[in-house]
C-alpha cells in the first residue's frame, strides 16, 4: 500500500515532517470522504497555499490518505471556486481519531493562527462519507 501524495508533500515529508504509519487500507471497506471548502471573498489563493504548504503534510502526519485535490472553476455562483478534495481512511472510527490529533497538533495550530492573521480563510465546509460501489474501477494503487 502507498501513500498517494502530490510532489509537495512529498517535498514536505523530505524535509523531515514526522509521519504516522500510513492506514492499511482495504479497498472493500474503506471510508472515503469528499470534502468542500468554500473560501472567504479574496482567500482562495491562501486557502490553496496552506494546503500545499502545510495542510498535506499534516494529514499525512496523522495517518490520513490524500487521495487528490481539486479546484473548482469559479463561477457567478461561486466566485471564487471552492477547494474540494478526497480523503480516505480504514473506517469512521479511524477517521474520528485521526481528525481528533490533527486538530490538536501544535504545528497545525500555528499554521492556522498565521494563516487566518488577516481573516479566516474558509466560511464553510461541507462533508460527504462514500465507500466504492463493486463496479468502480480501483481507486487506490495496489
Amino acid at each position: 500500500m502507498r501513500l498517494i501524495l502530490c510532489a509537495g508533500v512529498a517535498a514536505l515529508l523530505a524535509g523531515g515532517v514526522a509521519q504516522a504509519e500510513p492506514a492499511k487500507l482495504d479497498p472493500k471497506t474503506v471510508i472515503y470522504e469528499l470534502r468542500t471548502y468554500y473560501p472567504a471573498p479574496g482567500k482562495a489563493a491562501a486557502l490553496n497555499a496552506r494546503f500545499r504548504e502545510h495542510t498535506l503534510g499534516l494529514f499525512a502526519k496523522h495517518g490520513m490518505t490524500n487521495v487528490a485535490y481539486w479546484n473548482e472553476i469559479p463561477t457567478d455562483a461561486a466566485p471564487e471556486g471552492r477547494v474540494v478534495y478526497v480523503l480516505a481512511y480504514p473506517s469512521r472510527a479511524a477517521r474520528e481519531a485521526d481528525w481528533a490529533a490533527f486538530g490538536k497538533d501544535p504545528e497545525w495550530q500555528k499554521v492556522v493562527a498565521a494563516s487566518e492573521a488577516a481573516g479566516k480563510l474558509v466560511t464553510k465546509v461541507d462533508s460527504v462519507f462514500m465507500t466504492a460501489t463493486d463496479y468502480s474501477p480501483p481507486i487506490l494503487p495496489k
